[in-house]
């Protein structure tokens, strides 16, 4: 038996699904980084779909899989990839600038990171930060500090933004292509929370005019952005960026 000390998902995913079909949308015979590759569910269709994708893990799941530690150097090559999966990772690491930056670093040029992550900001987690304090998937004890030396999954510690992501893959000279979510979540709250979802909107606009500091159509296309189904409604987000 394994001696797994990082948690993964045991099947086929919604998102794993929707990050296929965005890696058939690109290019035919792309060499793939998936990181970390978990199950190897999503990187054997890959295969089978006539790419050639490289698993790496903290869990040696497999023979083939290369060891990586995300909080660490990766162990590949400047624009050694033309795409590079990060599913369900970085919100487990403590420090997800240093992280993102070693992803865009491995990333060709014109080359894609697509990456998966809890929803922080969809209504329902919106909602139940307002009750709690607490974003949905990271109450206090989705998380644990580790002793020195210790080596097992943190847990849910890195509650993500859409923002902050953005700003951080920009500053790696990444920019935002396309933003997809899988499920929706808590559907039966839409009609409760939609009155605070549209004087949310209208609050950012009115915002937006007002100020001066901000071009007003980039403003709006980032309202356009946080007011879009996928970051609203969605359990995960997966963001598809494009290393410049």
């Amino acid at each position: 038996m394994l001696d797994r000390k990082f948690s993964h998902v045991g099947n086929f995913t919604g998102y794993m699904g929707i990050v296929s079909l965005l890696v058939q949308a690109g290019k035919p015979g792309q060499r793939i980084l998936d990181i970390p590759a978990g199950n190897g569910l999503l990187s054997r269709q890959l295969r089978d779909l006539g790419h050639e994708t490289v698993c790496a893990d903290i869990n040696l799941e497999a023979a083939d899989y290369v060891y990586a530690d995300l909080s660490q150097p990766l162990p590949f090559a400047d624009a050694e990839f033309d795409t590079v999966l990060c599913l369900e990772g970085v919100e487990h690491i403590v420090d997800s600038a240093a992280l993102i930056r070693e992803l865009c670093r491995v990333t060709k040029s014109g080359g894609r990171i697509i990456l998966s992550l809890p929803n922080i900001q969809n209504a329902f987690s919106r909602f139940n930060f307002l009750c709690t304090g607490c974003f949905y998937q990271f109450p206090p004890w989705a998380s644990r500090h580790l002793k020195p030396g210790e080596m097992i999954d943190r847990g849910h510690i890195a509650p993500l933004s859409f923002l902050h992501l953005r700003y951080l893959f920009q500053h790696c000279h990444a920019r935002l292509v396309q933003l997809e979510g899988d499920k929706w979540k808590k559907k039966w709250l839409i009609p409760f929370l939609l009155p605070f979802i549209v004087g949310g909107w209208l609050w950012m606009n009115r915002a937006i005019v007002r100020q001066n500091a901000t071009p007003v159509d980039a403003g709006r296309e980032t309202v356009r952005f946080l007011f879009s189904k996928p970051l609203m409604f969605s359990r995960s987000l997966i963001l598809v960026f494009e290393k410049m």
